[in-house]
């Protein structure tokens, strides 16, 4: 008895230790989850993301240096209200616009190019239509990874709400 205990508690513990990865559901790990119970993921996730549904995909473009981004960040997306919709009703990505290392994205690699003073991503440029400035919030189809608008500016939190609802297929 002493040697299968001993023989199958390593495999267990290893087993359980697998299944306790935060996936979501969505058979791919967070690259970051916020205090405030947020999980983020990458542009690059998104191809390999399984059971979104009917969910939409908010993508927080953002660059290192915004003021307002931070803001949001620290404001709107730590709003138990927020979190809950969001959480319930969206897939999130964060997305630093001002990133240097290529992203591929439904079959296509996007680099940086300099637009104005600043370098930003291609793909960053082409979520904008042309129009870059920070905070953007980006709303993707997630059947199709298609855009469906583009949100410039920061929103508190009753104003982000409002927009969420609007776009939601689910009622919350």
């Amino acid at each position: 008895m002493k040697y299968f205990l001993y023989s199958y508690l390593p495999l267990f513990f290893i087993l359980s230790m697998s299944c306790n990865q935060a996936t979501d559901g969505f058979g791919v790990e967070p690259h970051q989850t916020t205090e405030a119970g947020l999980n983020w993921y990458t542009v690059e996730d998104l191809e390999k993301m399984q059971n979104i549904g009917d969910r939409k995909i908010l993508v927080d473009l953002y660059t290192d240096w915004c003021g307002w981004c931070k803001k949001m960040d620290k404001n709107t997306f730590t709003d138990p209200t927020v979190v809950d919709f969001l959480n319930k009703n969206f897939v999130l990505v964060k997305f630093n616009a001002e990133q240097r290392e290529p992203i591929q994205f439904k079959g296509e690699t996007y680099e940086s190019v300099k637009v104005g003073r600043r370098k930003t991503n291609k793909l960053a440029v082409k979520f904008l239509s042309g129009r870059i400035g920070y905070p953007t919030l980006v709303y993707l189809d997630g059947s199709n990874l298609e855009l469906i608008k583009s949100s410039p500016g920061y929103k508190d939190a009753t104003q982000l709400l409002k927009e969420l609802q609007k776009l939601s297929p689910v009622a919350s």
